[in-house]
Order: structure tokens, then C-alpha cells, then sequence
């Protein structure tokens, strides 16, 4: 993973966690303050663009990281001057409040469904996440949801909204460190043996320290699309607005667009994200 450079501070924040580079007190602008969905962090590419623009700028953006729904209340505090998040519901409902403007989608990855190797449920190779819903419901056999209002798991419930299926049970498990993102959830999923919904950048991250597989993949409902919104200056006046402005910006430049392209291509043979900032897709087409 890309190192954070010059210093790295780790502050508490709530149940979320700071983390950003401290460059010349005297040289560097005003700071840039970015709640941040947990999985682009765990994985590395919020690091890797925040070191990026930091050796183009001299500017000097941190995170705080937090499940989408999370991300967005803190950021109606003033404390943040813009989100990374990916929840389009969450987003539109933020967006309408008064409390951001100008989403921008960024990239994109896309979700699986991980199991046990035995495949209880026998899900293994079903095109339709909602047919391999249905079929864990059926079966009784151990899911595991973070259960925290975040992306992942906004994600989840649609699906299993799309499936007809309201779940509940012994089978249907919380986990007890959902809110500590997706890396904490698929540890607790393999530890249990147990089904669960994952972005796939987790998966490949944790891919030689877990048991589970990926048996589901490549729905088009698992498509997992990740947005920057600015925190709105009318509302919020205490934001740094032309900062927010600029990096989100350069979040859709082809500078940032290409790093997001490569990232970590080299380490797990495939890519965490792809690019798709509107500027990207109509030179290169890709999701939307």
C-alpha cells in the first residue's frame, strides 16, 4: 500500500478514525477534511490519491473514516469539507437536505457474495444475487450483515429487498465490529463460516488470510459506484470550500482517473477500482 508521508497522526474521532500527512506548517494551505466510507480506505486508494495530490499541490487533505451513513452526519457537524461515499439513496437525501452539493461519481468497484468452501446453501455460480438470497434464506445457512446503515450494507438490504426476502433469524447474524468497516466484517464472516455481501476490493485485500470464496459475482446489482459530494458552503460556512472544490477537482482529473486505473494492479493481478468520472466515461465509456 502506498505509505503516508511526511508524518501520519491517528486521532480519535468518535468510532471513526483520522488519518491524513502533515506537510510545513508555515508552507502548506489550509488543510483539506474528508469523511470517507471505510472499504477505498482499508484498501489503500484514499491513502494513494491523498499522497498524489499532496506531491502535486503541497495541499494537504485528511480522513476520517466511517460507514457512508456515518460519513454523512459527521460531515453535517461543519468538522468535514467534503464526503467519499457510496450509497446513492444516503447521497441524494444529503444532497436534498441542504447539506452538499456537486456530487461527482469518482470510481467504481463492484460487490460479492463470499461464502464457506462447503457452500451450505449451494449459491455457488448463481448469475442473480437475489436467487443466491433467496437461497440462504431457504436454507437457514449463517449470513452475516454489518447492520450499520453503511454502503455495504444499504447495498445489502436492497438486494435482499430485490430477492422478496425480509431477513431474520438465527441464520442472520450482526457483526459485532461492523461499524469498524468491511476488513473487520470479513474477518468475522471467516471466522464464523459464514455467508456474506463484500466489496470486492475487501476481498482481494484479505484474499491469502481468509477461507471464504467468492461464489457469486458479476450481477449488474452488484455494482458498487463510489461519489465525492461537497459539504454546501451556504449551509455550512465554516467549510473550506475552495479546498473542497479543488481536490474533488482533481478526484476527476485524468491525473487522478489513471492512478485510480492502476492501482495495486501489479499486487493482485486485477483491479480494486476503476475509474468513472463523467470525463473518463466519455472518452473511454465504463459504468455510469
Amino acid at each position: 500500500m502506498t505509505s503516508r508521508a511526511p508524518l501520519v497522526t491517528l486521532l480519535a474521532l468518535g468510532s471513526a478514525v483520522v488519518l491524513g500527512g502533515i506537510g510545513s506548517a508555515s508552507a502548506t494551505p489550509r488543510i483539506v477534511m474528508m469523511a470517507s466510507t471505510i472499504g477505498p480506505i482499508d484498501a489503500g486508494i484514499v491513502a494513494a490519491l491523498e499522497d498524489a495530490y499532496f506531491k502535486r499541490t503541497g495541499v494537504v487533505v485528511r480522513h476520517a473514516g466511517a460507514g457512508t451513513g456515518a460519513a454523512l452526519e459527521m460531515a453535517k457537524s461543519g468538522s468535514f469539507d467534503l464526503v467519499m461515499v457510496h450509497a446513492r439513496a444516503l447521497e441524494d437525501r444529503f444532497v436534498a437536505g441542504g447539506f452538499g452539493v456537486d456530487r461527482r461519481d469518482v470510481m467504481y468497484n463492484d460487490f460479492v457474495i463470499l461464502g464457506p468452501a462447503s457452500d451450505p446453501a449451494r449459491i455457488r455460480g448463481e448469475r442473480s444475487a437475489a436467487d443466491a438470497l433467496r437461497k440462504i434464506a431457504a436454507a437457514g445457512a449463517g449470513f452475516l450483515t454489518r447492520g450499520d446503515n453503511s454502503g455495504t450494507h444499504v447495498k445489502e438490504v436492497e438486494l435482499w429487498r430485490a430477492a422478496g426476502v425480509a431477513p431474520g433469524g438465527a441464520w442472520y447474524v450482526k457483526a459485532e465490529r461492523g461499524a469498524a468497516g468491511n476488513a473487520a466484517t470479513t474477518r468475522d464472516a471467516d471466522a464464523r463460516q459464514a455467508y456474506v455481501l463484500m466489496d470486492r476490493a475487501t476481498y482481494l485485500t484479505l484474499k491469502r488470510e481468509i477461507s471464504l470464496q467468492v461464489l457469486v459475482e458479476r450481477d449488474p446489482a452488484l455494482l458498487n459506484y463510489i461519489a465525492v459530494i461537497r459539504v454546501n458552503p451556504a449551509r455550512l460556512p465554516r467549510v473550506n470550500a475552495e479546498g473542497a472544490r479543488a481536490f474533488q477537482d482533481w478526484l476527476v482529473s485524468d491525473e487522478a482517473q489513471q492512478i485510480i486505473k492502476a492501482f495495486e494492479v501489479d499486487r493482485y493481478g486485477e483491479p480494486l477500482f476503476f475509474p468513472n468520472s463523467d470525463d473518463w466515461r466519455k472518452r473511454h465509456g465504463g459504468a455510469s
